[in-house]
């Protein structure tokens, strides 16, 4: 992990997990990802069968680098990262999200990037085998509605926001006005929003 041109944080062997920090994670969310994260078999055994062992049975190294932008949903093609935790709770969360890893593993072995800088993060993906991993949906054994997953529930509103009838800005969209040549064409890669990274 490099910030500003400089290697801050860097592993050898192991897991390089980049976490989206969502708007409904909870201390529950969080103690359920460290233990997935630590327990997950992706590495193979001394007899090189696959999916067979962890990083804790390994004895590898976990980088963690904080990424609000998993959180993004695309309006038409901006994206939107109104489902991520604001900056000032997600800095807490992810820092207890490391301290919980510390604690259930080595700490010594447990690195990270720079919680909101610009990072430049190099990955060799060896596979390459990428893995999403989400928190388990609350009352999965349940059908009542009102115990909706955190998935269903942003997917609900990513097809709220996406089901929207034409609204005026849309309407006034459609009918003819003047050109103004000093408007970005957005071919600079602006991507903004009204979260900065």
């Amino acid at each position: 992990v490099l910030v500003g041109g400089e290697q801050i944080s860097a592993i050898g062997r192991g897991i390089c997990v980049l976490l989206g920090i969502s708007l409904e994670d909870t201390q529950k969310e969080l103690e359920h990802m460290v233990r997935k994260i630590l327990n997950l078999r992706v590495f193979e055994d001394e007899s090189g069968k696959h999916w067979s062992k962890s990083v804790m049975d390994k004895q590898y190294e976990v980088l963690c680098v904080s990424q609000f932008t998993l959180q993004c949903v695309l309006k038409g093609n901006k994206p939107d990262f109104h489902l991520a935790m604001p900056t000032e709770q997600a800095e807490g969360f992810y820092n207890s999200f490391l301290e919980q890893l510390r604690k259930t593993y080595r700490p010594e072995l447990i690195k990270d990037g720079k919680f909101g800088a610009y990072m430049q993060v190099h990955i060799q993906n060896d596979g390459p085998v990428t893995i999403e991993l989400e928190s388990p949906a609350p009352g999965t054994a349940t059908s009542d509605p009102k115990q909706l997953s955190k998935l269903e529930k942003q997917q609900q509103r990513k097809e709220k926001t996406r089901a929207k009838g034409p609204s005026e800005s849309s309407k006034e969209r459609n009918t003819p006005r003047k050109e103004d040549r000093s408007a970005s064409s957005g071919a600079e890669g602006d991507v903004s929003s009204e979260r900065e990274p």
